[in-house]
């Protein structure tokens, strides 16, 4: 397949990715991930993701170029996460870029995180039908969008329909993790200890009620659930009861698919999108992806997935959003291009 030969960089959190992809094609994806070094803290650690950051980039960067048996100097172009993020690893990613870019004369785009956790279904199923609604689910966001346009240059670009009002779905999975003394990071946990009874606890769906749909339609909030289930935990062990884990983790992860689920087909209902695609690292869960299918298909929805492997961070999903900007026209940032820890979904490009 045709399309500029882009190298991606990606450093938003605790991996650090470097892909190369021409066009559509995934050359290299190459991932160095930090978790290890978080686990004994429950949850990431800045300052070490950042050092983290600073001692894979130039390996990672060189497996990469192996893997695609691709010379630096045959890149058309380098794009970037420039937000949002962690912001000592996005300075990190970004210096790195921008020095990469500098040294071989060649174009820089600074692109958005969530923006290329759309792109990365790219890779594998081709152009977007547009609209399409994008679910996206990970540590540190969940947010329903409304693309119009990937690369963000034309038409609506992409409309962020709702958002998390406080813990994201991947956040409290790591906080029920911690509580039910299972490892970091909770994702993968819980949902190979979710064997139990789904219907085994009645924990809350959060932004459910008709009140709060008629305020947050296509928001979420994962708050109230996780302090649900701390309390029945609590309440179990005052009583000398024991505390069913794979009962106690199926329940709790039907709570939040059943809510991220219901409200992804809800805004496809409303904007009239027949396609939902889904991304971030949560986005690999089982169960997520077993009731997102029957749900779109009894509501004639296509659900577009991308492989477990693409929906974590990594530097594939930011050489493909480039790859589209590119081909979109979409002018290359400017040489003082900064990271912003807070950049809105609709700005795809900085």
């Amino acid at each position: 397949m045709s399309g500029p030969l882009v190298l991606g960089i990606e450093s938003s959190c605790d991996e650090t990715g470097v892909g190369i992809v021409r066009g559509h094609e995934l050359l290299a994806n190459e991932v160095a991930s930090s978790v290890d070094l978080h686990a004994r803290f429950g949850g990431v650690v800045p300052e070490i993701a950042s050092r983290a950051h600073l001692e894979a980039m130039l390996p990672t960067l060189e497996r990469a170029c192996a893997k695609a048996d691709v010379d630096l100097t045959e890149i058309d172009a380098v794009a970037v996460t420039a937000g949002p993020g962690l912001m000592g690893a996005l300075v990190v990613g970004v210096a790195a870029a921008k020095a990469l870019a500098f040294a071989l004369g060649k174009p820089l785009y600074g692109v958005n995180h969530l923006a290329g956790h759309v792109a990365v279904d790219l890779l594998e199923h081709g152009p977007l039908p547009t609209p399409c609604v994008a679910l996206l689910v990970s540590g540190g966001h969940t947010s329903l969008l409304l693309v119009d346009d990937i690369a963000g240059v034309r038409g609506r670009g992409i409309v962020e329909l709702g958002a998390t009002i406080d813990d994201a779905a991947g956040e409290a999975y790591d906080k029920v993790a911690r509580l039910l003394g299972l490892p970091y990071p909770g994702g993968p946990v819980i949902d190979r200890a979710a064997t139990g009874d789904p219907r085994a606890i009645a924990f809350p769906r959060g932004l459910t009620t008709r009140r709060d749909l008629e305020k947050h339609r296509f928001d979420f909030s994962f708050s109230g659930l996780k302090t649900a289930v701390a309390r029945w935990v609590e309440t179990r062990e005052r009583d000398g009861l024991d505390v069913p884990l794979a009962d106690v983790a199926a329940s709790f992860q039907e709570a939040v698919c059943d809510v991220l689920s219901a409200k992804a087909l809800a805004a496809c209902a409303a904007t009239g999108a027949t396609n939902l695609l889904i991304g971030g690292g949560v986005a690999a869960n089982g169960r997520l992806r077993a009731l997102l299918a029957e749900r779109a298909d009894a509501a004639g929805v296509t659900l577009r997935t991308p492989r477990p492997g693409l929906c974590t961070d990594n530097g594939a999903m930011i050489a493909v959003l480039g790859a589209e900007v590119i081909d979109a026209g979409g002018r290359p940032s400017a040489p003082d291009l900064g990271a912003d820890s807070g950049l809105p979904v609709s700005r795809v490009l900085v």
